[in-house]
């Protein structure tokens, strides 16, 4: 996506917009100079942010989030598929009417072609994924959450959420370091040293880290909620910027509340040790880091100094919010338990059945924070359309967003929304460019 970041200029004293298209015409950047104070020849301290509308690339975006191949965004849109690939290309420049089509073909506002999408590095989005996961699988994940990150930072940034600063991981940690992270986590969320998280997502949000639901649009516009390896996704903007948790499937209420947790603890102990640092042992630190923030090593030496049979451990889970399984990682990691009664305890919950489908209930929690920012953006109760078409978003993504918002009334539209695989079965007929 290139570096559209704050670029410092020349001044002069006349300052007209310019616009300057690129060689190929598939992209134009807008530039407004600075009004010097006074005539002379010295260069203002004046920084600002070049506008720059690339279509062709965010129909390559578009592409990703739909899992669509040339061919069938070519075909669904009326249009030939070497146009697709020229226009990517940048040997052909993007027309209105190929944006148009391709547009209405997806159910996409045409504002999503405005977009100057954030520069999200992609070091800094972190999820786990299956070894069976495709290119195009892992390609939709993290266009998916690069999207969403890009309105709730726009959305924070126009509703002036305030963002609390978090401790930071440095160096090779042990053990005892990211216990201790997890209890410096607690104190900069204003929760109590040894008490338990009533809603975990509500705490981070409070912070100033939106956390998302998010689902995955399909090569139809619709939603599914396909997981690559991993229900939870963080990511951030450098070592200062705004960070963003998401999960793709709540689940059970327990999973969901370690899921934010591991999450969290990847934008505390990665964002400064990220360059280098072997995936595995990521995600190890923050499996440790979501044991000890939901569990502190005060209480949870407490909680383990008697019998430990499955019994108690669901009494912890009750208690605590915490899965029978990571109750018992977390024993594991105390020295409570060695490796073999690990197993043992594990064996027994699969035979129990308990693996997939745990006793003890903990209903999932809902995120606000998203929601609380549209409301104060677009007025109560916010239209999902007017944000989607605001926001350059794809109606079922901004949906996924804030849940909890009702329905808009159908739109008024001038012709019949069609799927793309209808638009598939019927390409002979459609018209190509």
């Amino acid at each position: 996506m290139g570096d559209h970041g704050p670029r410092s200029l020349t001044c002069t004293t006349s300052s007209p917009a310019t616009l300057s298209r690129s060689p190929t015409g598939s992209s134009f950047r807008t530039t407004r100079a600075s009004h010097c104070p006074s005539s002379s020849t010295r260069t203002c301290a004046k920084r600002v942010k070049d506008v720059v509308r690339d279509p062709a690339e965010r129909i390559r975006t578009l592409r990703a989030l739909m899992g669509l191949a040339q061919g069938e965004l070519a075909q669904a849109a009326g249009v030939s598929q070497p146009l697709i690939s020229q226009i990517q290309k940048g040997l052909k420049p993007v027309s209105a009417d190929v944006l148009t089509r391709i547009a209405a073909a997806t159910g996409t506002p045409m504002s999503f072609f405005d977009v100057d999408p954030a520069d999200l590095p992609a070091d800094t989005l972190a999820f786990r994924k299956k070894a069976s996961a495709s290119a195009k699988e892992v390609a939709r994940v993290e266009a998916t959450v690069r999207e969403a990150y890009r309105v709730a930072v726009r959305l924070m940034d126009e509703t002036k959420v305030r963002r609390t600063t978090l401790p930071v991981a440095a160096g090779t940690l042990n053990g005892d370091d990211i216990e201790d992270l997890a209890d410096q986590t607690r104190a900069a969320l204003g929760i109590a040293a040894d008490g338990v998280i009533g809603h975990v997502i509500r705490a981070c949000e409070r912070a100033g880290i939106p956390v998302v639901p998010l689902v995955l649009l399909d090569s139809d516009g619709a939603g599914e909620e396909a997981v690559v390896g991993h229900s939870g996704v963080s990511c951030w903007k450098g070592t200062t910027g705004p960070s963003m948790i998401s999960y793709f499937s709540a689940g059970s209420g327990d999973r969901q509340r370690f899921t934010t947790a591991h999450e969290l603890g990847h934008l505390v102990l990665h964002p400064h040790r990220r360059a280098g640092l072997d995936p595995k042992q990521a995600e190890t630190e923050a499996h440790r880091f979501a044991g000890a923030f939901l569990l502190p090593r005060e209480r949870a030496e407490e909680a383990f100094s008697g019998p430990l049979m499955l019994r108690e451990f669901a009494v912890l889970k009750r208690r605590w919010g915490i899965s029978i399984q990571a109750l018992i990682n977390r024993a594991h990691d105390l020295g409570h338990i060695d490796q073999a009664r690990r197993e043992s305890l594990y064996k027994q919950l699969a035979a129990r059945g308990w693996r997939t489908n745990e006793p003890v209930a903990v209903h999932p929690e809902q995120p606000t924070l998203v929601r609380a920012m549209l409301g104060r953006k677009y007025g109560e109760p916010p239209s999902l359309l007017q944000a989607a078409e605001d926001l350059g978003l794809h109606p079922v993504l901004m949906r996924s967003l804030a849940p909890d918002v009702a329905a808009d009334p159908a739109p008024l539209r001038t012709a019949p929304v069609i799927s793309l695989g209808d638009r598939r079965r019927r390409g002979a007929r459609l018209q190509v460019l």
